[in-house]
């Protein structure tokens, strides 16, 4: 795979993910804003893009839009890789908010 060792992933690979998560997962983008982005607060939050060292995302909180760029923990390689961090980083973020 080409874009496997490219430091970012296509549009079109950023696109379809943020789409999926926007539509199918808006709660665990609010979680990891609250988690990772350390945004506090905030009722809404939508994935912007996503590349291979991190995820934009905007959040509202308090009525105001609040940017948040959160890195990952590893370079990502491909689109499976993000799949499996982003669920990996909800249920990280769903074991800290519970305690």
């Amino acid at each position: 795979m080409s874009d496997q060792f490219s430091p970012e992933f296509s549009p079109e690979i950023s696109s379809r993910i943020c789409k999926h998560m926007n539509e199918d997962h808006a709660d665990a983008v609010v979680i990891y804003a609250e988690v990772f982005g350390n945004v506090k607060n905030a009722t809404t939050a939508q994935m912007l893009s996503i590349d291979a060292l991190g995820m934009n995302l905007t959040a509202q909180v308090d009525g105001e839009t609040v940017q948040v760029r959160i890195q990952f923990d590893h370079t990502l390689a491909d689109a499976e890789d993000a799949h499996q961090t982003l669920i990996a980083m909800v249920k990280q973020a769903r074991v800290k908010i519970s305690s």
